[in-house]
This record gives C-alpha cells, sequence and structure tokens, in this order.
C-alpha cells in the first residue's frame, strides 16, 4: 500500500513537471501539424541567427583588430606631432596660440556620418572633409613657414586617425551589445524553444498511439461482445427448433433503413 502511494506521488510530481516543459495543447492531428511547422520555424530561425552571430563575430575580431593597429598608429602620430608644436614654439620663440584663437571663426574640418549595414545591423561610419579655405595658409610667411607647415600637416593626419578610431570604437561597441542579444537569442532558441516544442510534439504523438491503442481495445471488445450476444442467441435458436417451436426456416434479412438499432455496450 505504501509503496504504491509513493508511486503514484511520483507519477503526480512527474505529470506537473512534464506539463511545465511542454505547451499545454489538446492533442490532436492538426495540433501536430502545428507543432511541427513551428518546429520547422524555430529551427530556420535558430540557423539563421546562428549565421548571423558568425557573421557579426567575424566583423567583431576585424574591427578589434584595427583598434589595436589603430590606436599603436595614433600613438606615434601623436608623438610626432607633439614634437613638431614644440620645434614651432621654439623657433617663433613664444606662443602662438593665442593668435591661432582669435583667427578662427568657423571650424574647418567638418564630419559627416554614413551608414554601414553588417547582417542587418547599421553601424555608423565617420568620415572628415574640409569646408571652406585655409584660414592659415598665408601664417609663417615671416619665419618658422617650414616648421608650421609641417606641425599642420601631422595635427591633419592625427585628427584623421582620431575620426577613424572614433568609427572603429563606435562600431565595436554596437557590435558588442548586437552579439550579446543574438546569442542570447540563439542559446534561447536552442535551449528552450526548440526542446519545449520536441516535448510538446512527443507528448502529441504519445496521447494519439494511446487513442488509438484504446479505440482499437475498444473496438474489439465490442466485436467479442456481438460474438458472444450471437452465440446466445444462436443457441437460444436451436433450442427452439429443437422442442418444435421454429421450423429452422431462415428469417428474413433485417432491413438498414429501419430505425432500430443495436443497443450500447457497457463493459465492467
Amino acid at each position: 500500500m505504501c509503496s504504491r502511494y509513493i508511486k503514484s506521488i511520483y507519477l503526480f510530481i512527474y505529470l506537473i513537471m512534464s506539463s511545465k516543459d511542454r505547451y499545454n495543447i489538446f492533442p490532436s492531428r492538426m495540433a501536430q501539424t502545428i507543432m511541427k511547422g513551428r518546429l520547422k520555424g524555430a529551427q530556420t530561425g535558430h540557423n539563421l541567427l546562428k549565421k548571423k552571430a558568425d557573421a557579426l563575430a567575424i566583423r567583431f575580431r576585424l574591427i578589434l583588430k584595427k583598434i589595436i593597429d589603430t590606436k599603436t598608429l595614433m600613438g606615434d602620430v601623436m608623438k610626432t606631432a607633439s614634437f613638431s608644436l614644440a620645434e614651432t614654439k621654439f623657433s617663433m620663440s613664444g606662443d602662438f596660440s593665442q593668435v591661432v584663437i582669435q583667427s578662427v571663426s568657423k571650424a574647418q574640418i567638418k564630419i559627416r556620418t554614413k551608414r554601414d549595414n553588417v547582417a542587418g545591423v547599421i553601424l555608423p561610419s565617420f568620415e572628415s572633409f574640409h569646408d571652406g579655405g585655409d584660414s592659415f595658409e598665408l601664417t609663417g610667411l615671416g619665419r618658422s613657414g617650414t616648421q608650421l607647415q609641417r606641425l599642420k600637416k601631422n595635427y591633419g593626419e592625427a585628427i584623421k586617425i582620431l575620426i577613424e578610431l572614433a568609427t572603429l570604437q563606435t562600431s565595436f561597441l554596437i557590435l558588442d551589445d548586437v552579439i550579446k542579444v543574438t546569442n542570447r537569442r540563439v542559446n534561447a532558441i536552442e535551449h528552450v524553444i526548440i526542446p519545449k516544442i520536441s516535448r510538446t510534439i512527443t507528448y502529441i504523438v504519445s496521447e494519439l498511439d494511446e487513442m488509438e491503442r484504446e479505440e482499437f481495445y475498444r473496438l474489439k471488445k465490442v466485436q467479442e461482445k456481438k460474438k458472444q450476444i450471437r452465440a446466445l442467441q444462436e443457441k437460444k435458436r436451436a433450442e427452439l427448433i429443437e422442442i418444435g417451436l421454429l421450423n429452422g426456416q431462415e428469417e428474413e434479412a433485417p432491413n438498414i433503413l429501419d430505425q432500430e438499432h443495436d443497443e450500447d455496450l457497457l463493459f465492467q
């Protein structure tokens, strides 16, 4: 008695846990077809998201390599530009920054933004361009002209590299977030959705098989019951023939259009 009670408890817990690991759906052929379609869609979506994650990971590693190389180059360019600034200050015997600041009315180097599509992810791309003429074209004609031209060239290269580095850093951060989200979706589909749909299909198939077995068993019992009733009728008919109440002639075939029907059979 105790073992049967423990088994019933285990069965109840199993049913509760299995119902949580699958969709609550009535088992039928239509439900099986729907679940198979959902499973096919989930597998297709998983493959597409997996390919997207792989493409983003390749671009991510490429950008990371470019960032490392650009930062190394940026260090060398800034070192050269700082040396050119010190050289120009020494040759001009003083600080000329105030003259430059007072001469500037608007920015000569501006940035425009472009878009790059990588596997459905929009990545910004910054590009510099010159707006207007050079306000310091005639600066340094008196003295230190060569040092000033070298200074402008070195800091111009530094600005271009800074803009390129900003593009890479922005793309790096965007791809990092998108890759995390995509990987979470891939893992959710692979480890949650697809197994849940598969367990639901298994449940539907098992229930349909059980219903077919029950229907087969019911039909078998009905046939056995009808055979028993027919055997009893034949036995009674033979007894009536022996005692002379029937002449042994065949009875008229029943009409299928009559309203009479077989009585329901109850199994105990």
